[in-house]
């Protein structure tokens, strides 16, 4: 039972980076990257606290390929530092697909799947999948701003997961330049039970940081800090 606190610490801090894809946040957006092009993000996530109080730093990456038009596959792996042996490792494939793409009228939908696999106990003991689609709509007269929308659907997790489906928000917000606004959240009580802003400036036309704050569906105390660095070439 002692180790219980750290398994749940380590799980949500899986869930802030639960996109390989490219994403608003946390959540998966409606981009695809383009044919033939890779994504590099490296990630961390962190809650500033003693190990006995729940503070935890989670390291990763997430790559992604532009397979052809409209399709990216991915890849995850985390490690996060909780005080547990050992520390809790997971890898999540991924692939998502652009089924609507209007330029004209500033649509997008995609629809896509990410799989959790476990890489020890501290982890979790059982694979799982969520499911996912999506819509954005663009709006320009207001600088641009694109709002998402949709759903998620968790299959094959344990009972314990809690919420197995969900909805899916987001918002992006230019600012002015290369800086922008961005928040989205997952609804549910669960792993994936989280929303987030933060800020986003694009240093280089293909590279960014990404610096925010997570704020837990379930308490303040699973909130936390997050950064990201993305590059594509």
């Amino acid at each position: 039972m002692k180790k219980l606190p750290f398994v749940l610490f380590a799980l949500c801090a899986f869930a802030f980076s639960v996109s390989a894809q490219l994403t608003i946040f946390n959540t998966p957006s409606t981009d695809i990257l383009p044919e033939k092009k890779f994504y590099l993000e490296v990630d961390f996530i962190g809650k500033f606290a003693k190990y006995d109080k729940g503070g935890f730093q989670t390291y990763g990456y997430r790559v992604v390929y532009g397979v052809k038009k409209n399709l990216e596959v991915g890849s995850n792996f985390y490690f996060t530092r909780n005080g547990s042996r050992p520390s809790p490792k997971e890898f999540q494939p991924n692939i998502k697909y652009r089924v609507v793409n209007n330029e004209k009228y500033g649509v997008a939908v995609t629809t896509g799947a990410i799989g959790f696999v476990p890489l020890d106990k501290s982890a979790g003991t059982r694979t799982f999948a969520m499911l996912y689609s999506n819509v954005s709509k663009t709006i320009k007269p207001t600088n641009g701003t694109r709002l998402t929308g949709g759903f998620y659907n968790v299959v094959g997790a344990q009972r314990s997961f809690g919420t197995k489906r969900g909805a899916i928000l987001g918002i992006e917000q230019p600012i002015k330049g290369r800086l922008s606004f961005l928040a989205d959240w997952y609804s549910g009580n669960n792993r994936l039970g989280y929303s987030a802003a933060g800020l986003n400036y694009a240093f280089k036309k293909n590279q960014f940081v990404l610096v925010g704050y997570n704020f837990g569906n379930f308490g303040a105390g699973n909130n936390s800090f997050s950064a990201f660095y993305g590059v594509t070439f």
